[in-house]
């Protein structure tokens, strides 16, 4: 798993190491289906909050879901930019270096992708208090994104 850094030095490594693929063009198909996969997961997770106890080891589900849902949109805005990136920290990095005027919190995307990381890879659980910490800013993210990616589309 890469270790912490500070947005410039991830930024900067994952340049270094040709992290940051062009595309040929942007793919609107792509975006749209993608956004729509997205708006799924988030369905999904919402309806197992709805119904799960706080002791429930199916946070690491909505955890997991929101994650995805949050990763999909961040690839999906990027194609705009008719750019690929396949490792999580340079893809978020990338965001959040290049537009500044998401004004999204780096750290965040660190703390995020580490959990979940834990959960994949390692098998840290989360629980309700993980799952409460960031339900906010992943909501506000997500639909951030969202609303900037029907901007794109619509400008099209």
């Amino acid at each position: 798993m890469p270790e912490y850094l500070v947005l410039k030095d991830a930024f900067c490594r994952c340049k270094k190491e040709g992290k940051f693929l062009a595309v040929e063009f942007v793919d609107i198909h792509k975006i749209k289906s993608t956004l729509d996969i997205a708006e799924g997961d988030i369905s999904s997770a919402n309806r197992l909050i709805a119904d799960i106890p706080k002791d429930s080891i199916e946070w690491n589900s909505v955890y997991k879901l929101y994650y995805d849902a949050l990763h999909e949109m961040a690839e999906s805005f990027l194609r705009f930019d008719r750019i690929k990136i396949d490792n999580h920290q340079c893809l978020f990095a990338y965001l959040c270096e290049i537009h500044p005027e998401l004004d999204f919190d780096w750290d965040f995307f660190e703390i995020v992708r580490t959990k979940r990381n834990g959960i994949h890879y390692y098998g840290t659980p989360v629980n309700f208090d993980d799952w409460k910490k960031i339900e906010l800013q992943f909501r506000l993210y997500f639909n951030k994104l969202k609303e900037e990616i029907l901007m794109k589309l619509n400008a099209l």
